[in-house]
């Protein structure tokens, strides 16, 4: 079996992880940052909110990819393939 850490950054779950964020993470910022973009009126704070805002959607993609990773690899095993 794989260790976590390899699992956590193979590839397909990072590119997985990446496509989320993106798609996720523009909408949640247009959402709530909409009128400091438009303005490109940015603080410190507005750009760390920001960054947060595509971080959750990739920390959440990622933690679900690895769970059903490992929920599927302990199915193999108790089905003893």
């Amino acid at each position: 079996m794989k260790n976590a850490t390899s699992i956590l950054f193979s590839a397909a779950i990072v590119m997985r992880a990446i496509k989320v964020s993106l798609v996720v993470g523009t909408l949640l910022a247009l959402i709530n940052h909409y009128p400091k973009i438009m303005d490109w009126s940015f603080t410190a704070e507005t750009v760390f909110q920001i960054m947060l805002t595509y971080f959750v959607p990739y920390a959440v993609s990622t933690y679900s990819s690895y769970q059903a990773i490992i929920n599927m690899k302990d199915a193999d095993i108790k089905d003893g393939t």
